[in-house]
Protein backbone atom coordinates (compact mmCIF):
# COMPACT_ATOMS: atom_id res chain seq x y z
CA UNK A 1 0.00 0.00 0.00
CA UNK A 2 1.53 2.99 -0.70
CA UNK A 3 1.45 6.62 1.46
CA UNK A 4 -1.59 7.76 -0.55
CA UNK A 5 -3.52 5.04 -0.47
CA UNK A 6 -2.91 4.56 3.67
CA UNK A 7 -3.54 8.29 3.75
CA UNK A 8 -7.20 7.47 2.50
CA UNK A 9 -7.60 4.87 4.67
CA UNK A 10 -6.46 6.40 8.25
CA UNK A 11 -7.46 10.39 7.49
CA UNK A 12 -4.11 11.53 8.00
CA UNK A 13 -2.41 14.70 6.41
CA UNK A 14 -4.08 16.67 3.86
CA UNK A 15 -1.81 17.12 0.67
CA UNK A 16 -1.50 20.99 1.02
CA UNK A 17 -3.49 21.76 -1.76
CA UNK A 18 -1.43 19.75 -4.64
CA UNK A 19 -4.22 18.09 -6.08
CA UNK A 20 -5.69 21.59 -6.31
CA UNK A 21 -3.52 22.65 -9.10
CA UNK A 22 -3.27 21.94 -12.62
CA UNK A 23 -1.67 23.27 -15.51
CA UNK A 24 -1.57 23.76 -19.37
CA UNK A 25 1.55 22.21 -20.72
CA UNK A 26 1.51 21.42 -24.30
CA UNK A 27 -2.21 20.99 -24.98
CA UNK A 28 -3.11 18.68 -22.24
CA UNK A 29 -4.21 19.46 -18.60
CA UNK A 30 -1.64 17.78 -16.20
CA UNK A 31 -1.84 16.70 -12.40
CA UNK A 32 1.25 18.10 -10.27
CA UNK A 33 1.89 15.48 -8.40
CA UNK A 34 5.64 16.31 -7.10
CA UNK A 35 4.73 18.27 -4.23
CA UNK A 36 2.44 15.54 -2.35
CA UNK A 37 5.00 12.66 -3.66
CA UNK A 38 7.76 14.89 -1.64
CA UNK A 39 5.79 15.65 1.41
CA UNK A 40 4.72 12.22 1.85
CA UNK A 41 7.96 10.10 0.89
CA UNK A 42 9.65 12.93 3.48
CA UNK A 43 11.19 11.33 6.72
CA UNK A 44 9.54 13.11 9.49
CA UNK A 45 10.99 16.26 11.75
CA UNK A 46 12.43 14.53 14.79
CA UNK A 47 10.47 16.36 17.65
CA UNK A 48 13.90 17.59 19.03
CA UNK A 49 15.55 18.85 15.85
CA UNK A 50 16.36 22.53 15.35
CA UNK A 51 15.84 24.70 12.96
CA UNK A 52 19.23 24.16 11.51
CA UNK A 53 18.70 20.59 10.95
CA UNK A 54 16.50 21.48 7.72
CA UNK A 55 18.93 22.10 6.40
CA UNK A 56 20.72 18.83 6.23
CA UNK A 57 17.21 16.63 6.06
CA UNK A 58 17.19 14.14 3.36
CA UNK A 59 13.98 13.73 0.92
CA UNK A 60 13.23 11.58 -1.97
CA UNK A 61 12.48 13.52 -5.20
CA UNK A 62 10.05 12.70 -7.49
CA UNK A 63 9.03 14.61 -10.49
CA UNK A 64 6.43 13.04 -12.12
CA UNK A 65 3.00 14.40 -13.61
CA UNK A 66 -0.05 12.49 -14.22
CA UNK A 67 -2.13 12.96 -16.90
CA UNK A 68 -5.93 13.78 -16.54
CA UNK A 69 -8.95 11.08 -18.12
CA UNK A 70 -10.19 14.24 -20.25
CA UNK A 71 -9.36 18.10 -20.87
CA UNK A 72 -11.47 20.55 -18.71
CA UNK A 73 -12.94 23.05 -20.98
CA UNK A 74 -12.05 25.77 -18.66
CA UNK A 75 -10.27 26.26 -14.68
CA UNK A 76 -14.08 26.36 -13.69
CA UNK A 77 -14.97 22.71 -14.61
CA UNK A 78 -11.21 21.53 -13.94
CA UNK A 79 -10.78 22.20 -9.98
CA UNK A 80 -13.49 21.12 -8.91
CA UNK A 81 -13.00 17.55 -10.87
CA UNK A 82 -9.90 17.81 -9.56
CA UNK A 83 -10.39 17.78 -5.96
CA UNK A 84 -13.33 15.10 -6.13
CA UNK A 85 -11.70 12.66 -7.96
CA UNK A 86 -11.28 9.77 -5.78
CA UNK A 87 -7.87 8.62 -7.79
CA UNK A 88 -5.90 11.90 -6.81
CA UNK A 89 -7.42 11.90 -3.70
CA UNK A 90 -5.98 8.47 -2.96
CA UNK A 91 -9.34 6.66 -2.39
CA UNK A 92 -9.47 4.48 -4.79
CA UNK A 93 -13.01 2.32 -4.42
CA UNK A 94 -13.89 5.01 -2.20
CA UNK A 95 -18.00 4.75 -1.65
CA UNK A 96 -20.12 6.86 -1.50
CA UNK A 97 -21.80 7.13 2.32
CA UNK A 98 -25.14 8.71 2.63
CA UNK A 99 -25.90 11.95 4.34
CA UNK A 100 -28.97 10.43 6.05
CA UNK A 101 -28.17 7.96 8.88
CA UNK A 102 -30.13 6.34 11.40
CA UNK A 103 -29.63 8.55 15.24
CA UNK A 104 -30.83 6.65 18.38
CA UNK A 105 -31.77 9.45 20.87
CA UNK A 106 -28.69 8.71 23.07
CA UNK A 107 -26.92 9.67 20.22
CA UNK A 108 -29.30 12.86 19.23
CA UNK A 109 -28.75 14.06 22.60
CA UNK A 110 -24.63 14.03 22.03
CA UNK A 111 -24.87 16.14 19.04
CA UNK A 112 -27.51 18.38 21.13
CA UNK A 113 -24.39 18.94 23.56
CA UNK A 114 -21.93 19.74 20.62
CA UNK A 115 -24.68 22.31 19.38
CA UNK A 116 -25.82 23.75 22.22
CA UNK A 117 -21.50 25.04 22.80
CA UNK A 118 -20.85 25.66 19.19
CA UNK A 119 -20.47 29.22 20.31
CA UNK A 120 -17.75 28.68 21.52
CA UNK A 121 -16.30 28.01 18.01
CA UNK A 122 -18.16 31.28 16.50
CA UNK A 123 -20.98 30.09 15.66
CA UNK A 124 -24.62 30.48 16.41
CA UNK A 125 -26.38 26.93 17.75
CA UNK A 126 -29.89 28.27 16.83
CA UNK A 127 -28.84 27.60 13.12
CA UNK A 128 -28.18 23.87 13.84
CA UNK A 129 -31.93 22.84 14.57
CA UNK A 130 -31.50 22.64 18.47
CA UNK A 131 -34.91 22.98 19.24
CA UNK A 132 -36.10 20.59 16.87
CA UNK A 133 -33.75 17.76 17.96
CA UNK A 134 -34.33 18.48 21.36
CA UNK A 135 -38.06 17.88 21.02
CA UNK A 136 -37.60 15.02 18.96
CA UNK A 137 -35.45 13.18 21.44
CA UNK A 138 -38.13 13.46 23.64
CA UNK A 139 -40.50 11.83 21.00
CA UNK A 140 -37.73 8.84 20.66
CA UNK A 141 -36.25 6.99 18.23
CA UNK A 142 -38.28 8.14 15.07
CA UNK A 143 -36.83 8.37 10.72
CA UNK A 144 -37.59 12.23 11.67
CA UNK A 145 -35.44 12.17 14.61
CA UNK A 146 -32.54 10.60 12.00
CA UNK A 147 -33.64 13.45 9.30
CA UNK A 148 -33.35 15.95 11.67
CA UNK A 149 -30.09 15.12 13.24
CA UNK A 150 -27.97 14.09 10.43
CA UNK A 151 -28.72 17.44 8.48
CA UNK A 152 -27.81 19.20 11.48
CA UNK A 153 -24.70 17.22 11.75
CA UNK A 154 -23.76 18.06 8.12
CA UNK A 155 -24.57 21.39 8.11
CA UNK A 156 -21.60 21.79 11.10
CA UNK A 157 -19.49 19.84 9.57
CA UNK A 158 -19.50 21.97 6.60
CA UNK A 159 -19.18 25.31 8.68
CA UNK A 160 -16.41 24.23 10.72
CA UNK A 161 -14.38 22.41 8.08
CA UNK A 162 -15.20 24.69 5.31
CA UNK A 163 -16.62 27.87 6.88
CA UNK A 164 -20.01 29.63 7.47
CA UNK A 165 -18.94 32.33 4.81
CA UNK A 166 -20.45 32.65 1.48
CA UNK A 167 -17.91 32.42 -1.36
CA UNK A 168 -19.49 35.56 -2.45
CA UNK A 169 -18.67 37.52 0.68
CA UNK A 170 -14.68 36.10 0.39
CA UNK A 171 -13.43 38.85 -1.49
CA UNK A 172 -10.51 38.06 -3.88
CA UNK A 173 -10.48 34.31 -2.16
CA UNK A 174 -8.74 32.16 -4.72
CA UNK A 175 -8.04 29.27 -2.38
CA UNK A 176 -9.84 26.00 -2.69
CA UNK A 177 -9.94 23.89 0.47
CA UNK A 178 -9.03 20.16 -0.23
CA UNK A 179 -11.12 19.68 3.21
CA UNK A 180 -14.31 18.62 1.98
CA UNK A 181 -12.80 15.61 0.40
CA UNK A 182 -10.15 14.71 2.69
CA UNK A 183 -12.86 14.74 5.88
CA UNK A 184 -16.18 13.86 3.84
CA UNK A 185 -19.43 14.44 5.73
CA UNK A 186 -20.90 11.31 5.03
CA UNK A 187 -18.18 8.92 6.24
CA UNK A 188 -17.30 11.27 9.79
CA UNK A 189 -20.84 10.70 10.59
CA UNK A 190 -20.61 7.26 10.40
CA UNK A 191 -17.86 6.83 12.27
CA UNK A 192 -19.00 9.17 14.76
CA UNK A 193 -22.34 6.93 15.22
CA UNK A 194 -20.46 3.59 15.32
CA UNK A 195 -18.37 4.80 17.80
CA UNK A 196 -20.07 7.43 19.83
CA UNK A 197 -18.00 9.71 19.94
CA UNK A 198 -20.28 12.32 18.54
CA UNK A 199 -18.40 15.45 19.57
CA UNK A 200 -14.81 13.19 18.62
CA UNK A 201 -15.86 14.24 14.97
CA UNK A 202 -15.94 17.80 15.10
CA UNK A 203 -12.57 17.71 16.89
CA UNK A 204 -11.19 16.18 13.83
CA UNK A 205 -11.84 18.77 10.92
CA UNK A 206 -11.13 22.28 13.41
CA UNK A 207 -8.08 24.09 12.31
CA UNK A 208 -5.00 23.01 13.80
CA UNK A 209 -3.13 26.15 13.69
CA UNK A 210 -2.62 27.29 16.90
CA UNK A 211 -4.02 31.26 15.94
CA UNK A 212 -7.56 29.84 15.22
CA UNK A 213 -7.50 28.30 19.42
CA UNK A 214 -5.88 31.54 20.47
CA UNK A 215 -8.79 33.56 18.51
CA UNK A 216 -10.97 31.04 20.25
CA UNK A 217 -9.74 32.19 23.88
CA UNK A 218 -10.24 35.73 22.94
CA UNK A 219 -13.40 35.53 22.25
CA UNK A 220 -14.58 33.05 25.51
CA UNK A 221 -13.03 36.19 27.13
CA UNK A 222 -14.69 39.19 25.70
CA UNK A 223 -17.83 40.39 27.20
CA UNK A 224 -21.35 39.81 24.78
CA UNK A 225 -22.26 43.63 25.27
CA UNK A 226 -18.79 44.31 23.10
CA UNK A 227 -20.67 42.52 20.02
CA UNK A 228 -18.66 44.59 17.56
CA UNK A 229 -14.78 42.89 18.56
CA UNK A 230 -16.82 39.51 19.14
CA UNK A 231 -17.73 39.83 15.24
CA UNK A 232 -14.99 40.74 14.26
CA UNK A 233 -13.26 37.72 16.14
CA UNK A 234 -15.74 34.85 14.73
CA UNK A 235 -15.00 36.34 11.29
CA UNK A 236 -11.34 35.97 11.65
CA UNK A 237 -11.76 32.28 13.16
CA UNK A 238 -13.84 31.50 9.87
CA UNK A 239 -11.04 32.35 7.91
CA UNK A 240 -9.01 30.02 9.40
CA UNK A 241 -11.51 27.43 8.26
CA UNK A 242 -11.53 28.97 4.89
CA UNK A 243 -8.39 27.08 4.34
CA UNK A 244 -6.75 23.63 5.22
CA UNK A 245 -7.20 21.92 8.78
CA UNK A 246 -3.48 21.79 8.68
CA UNK A 247 -1.18 24.01 6.85
CA UNK A 248 1.81 21.12 7.08
CA UNK A 249 4.95 21.43 9.26
CA UNK A 250 6.80 23.53 7.02
CA UNK A 251 5.84 26.75 4.85
CA UNK A 252 5.61 30.05 3.89
CA UNK A 253 2.43 32.56 5.38
CA UNK A 254 1.80 36.11 4.76
CA UNK A 255 -1.11 38.10 6.64
CA UNK A 256 -1.26 41.05 3.53
CA UNK A 257 -2.55 43.75 6.11
CA UNK A 258 0.07 42.98 8.62
CA UNK A 259 2.57 43.61 6.45
CA UNK A 260 4.46 40.79 7.44
CA UNK A 261 6.14 37.29 5.93
CA UNK A 262 6.69 34.38 8.29
CA UNK A 263 9.12 31.02 7.63
CA UNK A 264 7.24 28.66 10.04
CA UNK A 265 8.42 25.51 11.23
CA UNK A 266 5.95 23.24 13.27
CA UNK A 267 4.07 26.41 13.87
CA UNK A 268 7.02 28.21 14.94
CA UNK A 269 8.42 30.79 13.37
CA UNK A 270 11.68 30.65 11.92
CA UNK A 271 12.13 33.86 10.13
CA UNK A 272 9.60 37.04 9.70
CA UNK A 273 10.62 39.56 6.49
CA UNK A 274 8.31 42.71 6.54
CA UNK A 275 6.60 43.10 3.27
CA UNK A 276 5.21 45.49 0.65
CA UNK A 277 2.06 44.37 -1.26
CA UNK A 278 -0.92 45.40 -3.63
CA UNK A 279 -2.09 48.88 -3.35
CA UNK A 280 -6.19 49.12 -2.76
CA UNK A 281 -8.57 48.48 -5.71
CA UNK A 282 -7.32 46.83 -8.91
CA UNK A 283 -4.10 46.19 -8.02
CA UNK A 284 -4.69 44.56 -4.41
CA UNK A 285 -3.35 41.27 -3.41
CA UNK A 286 -5.23 38.29 -4.22
CA UNK A 287 -5.41 35.43 -1.26
CA UNK A 288 -3.70 31.81 -2.65
CA UNK A 289 -2.82 29.28 -1.82
CA UNK A 290 0.54 28.00 -4.16
CA UNK A 291 3.92 26.15 -4.22
CA UNK A 292 7.51 27.03 -4.00
CA UNK A 293 8.83 25.26 -7.06
CA UNK A 294 12.43 27.16 -7.54
CA UNK A 295 14.38 30.11 -6.85
CA UNK A 296 15.16 32.86 -10.00
CA UNK A 297 18.56 34.62 -8.75
CA UNK A 298 19.26 37.52 -11.30
CA UNK A 299 16.02 37.69 -12.20
CA UNK A 300 14.31 39.59 -15.75
CA UNK A 301 10.81 41.25 -15.99
CA UNK A 302 9.17 41.68 -19.05
CA UNK A 303 7.27 44.15 -18.82
CA UNK A 304 3.32 43.87 -18.45
CA UNK A 305 1.56 45.68 -21.59
CA UNK A 306 -0.74 47.57 -19.12
CA UNK A 307 2.89 49.61 -18.46
CA UNK A 308 4.60 49.34 -21.61
CA UNK A 309 1.33 51.26 -23.26
CA UNK A 310 -0.55 52.28 -19.98
CA UNK A 311 1.78 53.87 -18.32
CA UNK A 312 3.94 55.39 -21.23
CA UNK A 313 7.01 53.17 -20.54
CA UNK A 314 7.29 52.30 -24.05
CA UNK A 315 7.63 55.72 -25.25
CA UNK A 316 9.69 56.50 -22.43
CA UNK A 317 12.63 53.75 -23.20
CA UNK A 318 12.01 54.84 -27.02
CA UNK A 319 11.94 58.60 -26.42
CA UNK A 320 15.31 58.50 -23.84
CA UNK A 321 17.92 55.58 -24.69
CA UNK A 322 20.16 57.30 -22.24
CA UNK A 323 17.87 56.64 -19.07
CA UNK A 324 16.27 53.14 -20.92
CA UNK A 325 20.04 51.69 -20.79
CA UNK A 326 20.49 53.05 -16.76
CA UNK A 327 18.08 51.02 -16.02
CA UNK A 328 18.19 47.99 -17.94
CA UNK A 329 15.73 48.34 -20.39
CA UNK A 330 15.77 46.76 -23.94
CA UNK A 331 12.76 47.71 -26.10
CA UNK A 332 11.66 45.48 -29.24
CA UNK A 333 9.12 46.04 -31.88
CA UNK A 334 7.12 44.01 -34.05
CA UNK A 335 4.07 44.46 -36.35
CA UNK A 336 3.21 47.86 -33.74
CA UNK A 337 3.54 45.31 -30.98
CA UNK A 338 6.51 46.61 -28.44
CA UNK A 339 7.92 44.77 -25.61
CA UNK A 340 10.29 45.54 -23.46
CA UNK A 341 12.32 43.49 -21.31
CA UNK A 342 13.99 44.85 -17.84
CA UNK A 343 17.53 43.14 -17.43
CA UNK A 344 19.37 41.75 -14.32
CA UNK A 345 20.93 44.75 -12.19
CA UNK A 346 20.75 47.10 -9.58
CA UNK A 347 17.38 49.18 -10.89
CA UNK A 348 15.51 45.45 -12.31
CA UNK A 349 11.81 46.31 -10.23
CA UNK A 350 12.11 42.52 -9.20
CA UNK A 351 15.49 43.26 -7.34
CA UNK A 352 18.07 40.18 -6.86
CA UNK A 353 15.63 37.51 -6.49
CA UNK A 354 11.68 36.16 -7.17
CA UNK A 355 10.32 32.86 -5.65
CA UNK A 356 8.57 31.13 -8.01
CA UNK A 357 5.66 29.72 -7.25
CA UNK A 358 3.44 29.05 -10.37
CA UNK A 359 -0.11 30.52 -10.88
CA UNK A 360 -2.59 32.00 -12.97
CA UNK A 361 -2.42 35.35 -11.17
CA UNK A 362 1.40 36.11 -11.50
CA UNK A 363 1.56 36.81 -8.32
CA UNK A 364 4.73 35.84 -6.65
CA UNK A 365 7.26 37.05 -3.84
CA UNK A 366 10.19 39.06 -4.74
CA UNK A 367 12.81 41.35 -3.95
CA UNK A 368 13.00 45.49 -4.64
CA UNK A 369 15.14 47.82 -5.31
CA UNK A 370 13.07 50.20 -3.45
CA UNK A 371 14.43 48.89 -0.06
CA UNK A 372 13.31 51.80 1.78
CA UNK A 373 9.72 51.01 0.91
CA UNK A 374 10.19 48.26 4.05
CA UNK A 375 10.06 51.62 6.51
CA UNK A 376 6.76 52.49 6.01
CA UNK A 377 4.02 51.79 8.37
CA UNK A 378 1.41 51.52 5.47
CA UNK A 379 2.99 49.59 2.56
CA UNK A 380 0.23 49.16 0.35
CA UNK A 381 1.56 50.24 -2.20
CA UNK A 382 2.93 47.71 -5.05
CA UNK A 383 1.18 46.38 -8.28
CA UNK A 384 0.04 43.01 -6.71
CA UNK A 385 3.38 41.19 -5.71
CA UNK A 386 4.58 41.31 -2.83
CA UNK A 387 7.66 42.91 -2.57
CA UNK A 388 10.20 41.13 0.92
CA UNK A 389 12.49 42.39 3.22
CA UNK A 390 16.03 40.77 2.97
CA UNK A 391 14.59 38.85 -0.03
CA UNK A 392 18.43 37.38 -1.15
CA UNK A 393 18.53 36.18 2.57
CA UNK A 394 14.89 34.47 1.73
CA UNK A 395 15.89 33.19 -1.98
CA UNK A 396 18.92 31.32 -0.58
CA UNK A 397 17.21 30.20 2.22
CA UNK A 398 14.81 28.51 -0.25
CA UNK A 399 17.10 26.75 -2.72
CA UNK A 400 18.72 25.03 0.11
CA UNK A 401 15.65 24.01 2.33
CA UNK A 402 14.54 23.00 -1.19
CA UNK A 403 17.59 20.99 -1.63
CA UNK A 404 18.25 22.70 -4.99
CA UNK A 405 22.04 24.15 -4.32
CA UNK A 406 24.07 24.34 -1.49
CA UNK A 407 24.38 27.33 0.07
CA UNK A 408 27.42 27.97 -1.03
CA UNK A 409 26.21 27.37 -4.71
CA UNK A 410 23.75 29.31 -4.11
CA UNK A 411 25.77 32.67 -2.81
CA UNK A 412 27.92 31.60 -6.19
CA UNK A 413 25.17 31.91 -8.53
CA UNK A 414 23.41 35.22 -6.35
CA UNK A 415 26.67 37.61 -7.36
CA UNK A 416 26.96 35.93 -10.31
CA UNK A 417 24.98 39.18 -12.35
CA UNK A 418 23.19 36.25 -14.42
CA UNK A 419 19.60 34.95 -14.75
CA UNK A 420 19.29 31.45 -13.01
CA UNK A 421 16.01 29.71 -12.15
CA UNK A 422 17.30 27.02 -9.73
CA UNK A 423 14.41 24.39 -9.46
CA UNK A 424 14.20 23.01 -5.98
CA UNK A 425 13.08 19.41 -5.22
CA UNK A 426 11.44 19.79 -2.14
CA UNK A 427 8.49 21.85 -2.26
CA UNK A 428 7.05 24.42 0.62
CA UNK A 429 3.42 25.39 0.46
CA UNK A 430 3.00 29.50 0.34
CA UNK A 431 -0.15 30.87 2.20
CA UNK A 432 -1.20 34.22 0.97
CA UNK A 433 -3.64 35.23 3.79
CA UNK A 434 -5.67 38.06 4.97
CA UNK A 435 -6.31 38.38 8.72
CA UNK A 436 -7.18 41.68 10.25
CA UNK A 437 -7.23 40.22 14.16
CA UNK A 438 -4.47 37.51 14.36
CA UNK A 439 -1.50 36.70 16.83
CA UNK A 440 1.42 39.28 15.25
CA UNK A 441 5.18 38.57 15.05
CA UNK A 442 5.95 39.57 18.83
CA UNK A 443 3.33 36.47 19.90
CA UNK A 444 0.60 39.19 20.58
CA UNK A 445 -2.65 38.94 19.48
CA UNK A 446 -3.86 42.20 17.52
CA UNK A 447 -5.87 44.09 14.81
CA UNK A 448 -4.45 45.03 11.64
CA UNK A 449 -6.36 47.55 9.51
CA UNK A 450 -8.51 46.69 6.54
CA UNK A 451 -6.46 47.74 4.11
CA UNK A 452 -8.96 46.26 1.38
CA UNK A 453 -12.28 46.37 2.73
CA UNK A 454 -12.65 42.77 3.29
CA UNK A 455 -13.92 42.20 6.29
CA UNK A 456 -17.40 44.28 5.43
CA UNK A 457 -19.00 41.44 3.66
CA UNK A 458 -17.43 38.55 6.07
CA UNK A 459 -19.49 40.51 8.65
CA UNK A 460 -22.44 41.03 6.70
CA UNK A 461 -22.68 37.26 6.42
CA UNK A 462 -22.89 36.55 9.97
CA UNK A 463 -26.24 38.80 10.21
CA UNK A 464 -27.42 36.24 7.64
CA UNK A 465 -29.19 32.69 7.38
CA UNK A 466 -26.36 30.47 6.93
CA UNK A 467 -26.26 29.02 3.26
CA UNK A 468 -26.78 25.32 2.59
CA UNK A 469 -24.75 23.96 -0.52
CA UNK A 470 -22.06 26.87 -0.90
CA UNK A 471 -19.97 27.03 -3.96
CA UNK A 472 -16.41 25.96 -3.07
CA UNK A 473 -14.67 27.90 -5.51
CA UNK A 474 -15.37 31.71 -6.32
CA UNK A 475 -17.15 32.73 -9.78
CA UNK A 476 -16.01 36.12 -8.71
CA UNK A 477 -13.42 37.59 -11.91
CA UNK A 478 -9.84 36.44 -12.25
CA UNK A 479 -7.61 39.01 -11.75
CA UNK A 480 -4.56 38.62 -13.70
CA UNK A 481 -1.69 40.91 -11.70
CA UNK A 482 1.42 40.90 -14.06
CA UNK A 483 5.00 41.82 -12.55
CA UNK A 484 5.17 44.49 -10.69
CA UNK A 485 7.62 47.80 -10.68
CA UNK A 486 9.26 49.79 -9.01
CA UNK A 487 8.06 53.53 -7.45
CA UNK A 488 8.61 54.92 -10.63
CA UNK A 489 10.50 55.00 -13.92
Amino acid sequence: MNYIESRALLGAMPLHGIEQRMRAKSGKWLVSAAMAALMMHAPALGQDAEPDDLLTQAETPLETQTESKSEPRNMEEAFPRMVSDPIVQGEYGAEVVPLTQEWTPEQASALALVIRDIDKEGLDPDEYRLTEIMTEIGRGASDRLSEIASEAFVWLVEDLRDGRTPMQARKQWFVIDPDRDVYRSGELMRTALETGDIAGAFERIKPTHPDYARLRDALANTPEDDAETRKLIRANMDRWRWLERDLGDQYLITNVPEYQLRLTVRDKIISTYRTVVGKPGRTATPQLAEVVEGVVFNPTWTVPQSIVVGEGLGDKVLNNPSWARSQGYTRTQYDGWVSVVQQPGPANSLGRMKIHMPNEHAIFLHDTPSRHLFANDMRALSHGCIRTERALELAITMAILGRGVTKDEAVEIATSGKYTLVPIERRLPVYITYFTMATDIDGELETFKDIYGRDAPVLASFDLPRRADRARHTDEEVIVIEDDLQDAP
